[in-house]
């Protein structure tokens, strides 16, 4: 039988262990160590892509069309310095914001009234099944046309574009709780909202964090959309009137900054925030790798 050796041993008792039964672990070497930390697999992901850039458009040489990975990250500065970039990032973040919030309330409320009566579900299938292949952009001009250039308008389409994959994803979670925690529900008295909250949400959370992530990536994406428009028509807005503005003024550098500012602003909540809410949640509990 091999024998696992953790600890300095006494030499005597290697006389009583066969030369070829001893088995010493070893530390693994600092090169696997590092590489076994997912942040430092991404970084050198993010710096692949950045000298791929980089040697691309250098071989282009053409920087009204493609300009530089360095000539973006000075432009990226020179929008922080001036706090233009970051005013209008700040502005962005609080519209996505407030119609994320309202999308996920009125998803919970559709997703537990379908999930507490029959009725309920049909209202909620009837209606994603309307409204969720409806890309959300395309209700800007009706909502212009209904609210007018402020900023009603583009919560509209925010609140579109979260509500219904967030819901699907909740309720789809609500259907998939298995009998026997539905039977235990029922033997402590948990009906209705009582049953949500204690029973289904924490049974189908991994369904309705990935309903958040959905429903997160097509808010930001339809907010930068929006903006295009909106600030084409009221020559004002968040990071979409920063690109548009700069495509005007054919400072593509700055162009490649604001379109960098979406993808790190995505980058940092996708692996900061959901990632640190999936460690604390779901993979704590078992229910996914």
């Amino acid at each position: 039988m091999q024998q696992a050796v953790n600890a300095p041993l006494d030499p005597t008792t290697l006389l009583d262990v066969p030369a070829d039964d001893l088995v010493v672990e070893r530390p693994l070497p600092a090169w696997k160590r590092l590489w076994n930390i997912a942040a430092l697999r991404r970084g050198l992901v993010l710096v692949l892509l950045a000298g791929l850039w980089q040697a691309t458009a250098l071989y282009a040489d053409n920087a009204l069309m493609f300009p530089t990975f360095t000539d973006t990250a000075a432009a990226f500065v020179t929008g922080l310095r001036s706090g233009g970039l970051l005013s209008m990032t700040l502005t962005s973040l609080q519209t996505l914001l407030i119609g994320y919030a309202i999308g996920v309330a009125l998803a919970a409320v559709l997703a537990g009234l379908a999930a507490s009566s029959r009725f309920g579900d049909d209202v909620l299938t009837t209606l994603t099944a309307m409204f969720n292949p409806l890309p959300a952009i395309a209700l800007l001009p009706l909502a212009l046309l209904w609210f007018g250039l402020g900023l009603p308008s583009i919560l509209f389409v925010l609140v579109h574009s979260v509500l219904w994959p967030l819901a699907l994803n909740t309720a789809s979670g609500f259907a998939a709780v298995s009998e026997t925690l539905r039977m235990v529900g029922g033997n402590y008295g948990l009906t209705g909202w009582r049953y949500i909250v204690k029973i289904a949400i924490p049974a189908a959370f991994p369904a309705i964090l990935t309903g958040l992530k959905i429903g997160w990536a097509f808010a930001w994406r339809t907010l930068i959309a929006a903006e295009l428009v909106f600030g084409v028509a009221s020559r004002s807005g968040g990071l979409g009137w920063f690109i548009f503005e700069n495509k005007n003024e054919l400072e593509t550098a700055s162009v490649f900054a604001g379109l960098a500012t979406v993808v790190l602003i995505g980058l940092f909540v996708d692996i900061i925030i959901f990632r640190t809410i999936e460690r604390h949640t779901v993979r704590k509990w078992g229910m996914q790798r």
